[in-house]
């Protein structure tokens, strides 16, 4: 188990039980939430921080806001989804949503302009997250370079990054990061006033925030709780965060948006759909027919089977028998795959057909807001 989680390096969690135990994460109450999503019910999110607060607003019908973060970093893939799949449930139970780029962060860390960050974020990120569900017109989209036509409300978020500052010490910031990089620094201030901004009298004043990410982030987190606890003259209240799981890339490993064939982008054909399954998706299975039908395969590390567990085959009874069959060396990994494959480019079909629709909206956004 590492001591410290760095959110700007690589981060591969084995032991997610161990995990919440070392640094203090509560599990997600999943069933207390209303129709609660695939997602959700089969442990893809898994942990939370202080999340009472926001299931007393959810059963009250009051107001709370999630708020979550977009790198513009490459291609919308599914490990991107299941972001946007929380942003949808949480805006249809009532959630105002914040939708921030961290084209500050992204600038610091990759070679590209503001631009082109900015043309990502819209052109790859935006009419994603419409397709799948986002209602725009009930969502605050914006950039951390250009927080708000409206200068009183900008003003007031840039200026909450310089007192974000002035409360966080060099020696305290080194033991959350590790690390002093002045890039690091900004960033991390930025990403403290993007959790906390929601709650400044300019934007309605205090109410619970949820943030959902994943347990790289949590530094952030924890960050932004601290600090909200010591700026007393806003009345903050300490942000609620829920923690996912990692998508596994189809080697096995990380998703890399720089990696193609670590992933199933929501632009791939058919044809890549297929080609990448079974070329590129790690197998839980035997090495022959014979050893398969004798042994079984491994559900549990079979990359083809956890897109279906977690995103793709939402009833419950088709899944334990897809689960049974598998690990009884009944269903042949080739078969698997092939299940995969097809439920995958069922929804892919329907998706894209959607992303048109989405782009519609987005020029018009981006044309008013331009």
């Amino acid at each position: 188990m590492p001591e410290q989680i760095d959110p700007w390096k690589n981060f591969d969690v084995k032991d997610y039980d161990g995990i919440c135990k070392q640094f203090g994460i509560e599990k997600f109450p999943y069933k207390e939430m209303k129709n609660a999503p695939v997602f959700m019910r089969r442990g893809l999110v898994f942990g939370s921080r202080d999340f009472s607060s926001i299931l007393k607003c959810i059963k009250n019908k009051e107001k709370f806001v999630m708020l979550t973060g977009l790198m513009p970093s490459g291609k919308f893939h599914i490990g991107h989804k299941m972001v946007a799949d929380q942003i949808v449930y949480y805006q249809s139970i009532g959630a105002e949503v914040y939708l921030l780029v961290a084209d500050i962060e992204a600038y610091n860390m990759r070679d590209k302009s503001l631009e082109e960050l900015k043309k990502i974020a819209v052109e790859e990120y935006l009419i994603n997250y419409i397709a799948l569900g986002l209602d725009l017109k009930k969502c605050d989209f914006y950039f951390q370079s250009g927080r708000s036509s409206d200068a009183k409300k900008s003003n007031a978020y840039y200026r909450l990054i310089g007192q974000i500052a002035r409360k966080v010490t060099a020696n305290e910031f080194k033991a959350i990061y590790g690390d002093l990089h002045p890039g690091k620094m900004i960033s991390s201030f930025t990403e403290v006033a993007d959790i906390l901004h929601p709650q400044l009298p300019e934007f309605g004043g205090p109410k619970p925030v949820l943030v959902p990410v994943g347990i790289d982030q949590d530094p952030h987190i924890k960050l932004a709780r601290d600090v909200a606890a010591r700026m007393k003259e806003f009345n903050f209240i300490p942000p609620s965060s829920t923690y996912h799981k990692f998508m596994k890339g189809l080697s096995g490993g990380k998703m890399s948006s720089s990696d193609p064939y670590s992933y199933i982008a929501l632009t791939d054909t058919p044809e890549e759909v297929k080609h990448k399954i079974f070329k590129y998706a790690f197998s839980g299975g035997q090495d022959t027919v014979e050893k398969h039908r004798k042994l079984g395969g491994n559900p549990d590390v079979d990359v083809a089977f956890q897109m279906l567990y977690y995103m793709f085959e939402p009833d419950d009874k088709k899944i334990e028998k897809i689960r049974e069959e598998y690990k009884t060396g009944k269903l042949l990994t080739g078969e698997l795959k092939q299940v995969a494959v097809e439920k995958i480019i069922s929804f892919l079909k329907d998706h894209q057909k959607k992303r048109e629709q989405a782009r519609k909206q987005v020029i018009k956004f981006w044309n008013k807001s331009a």
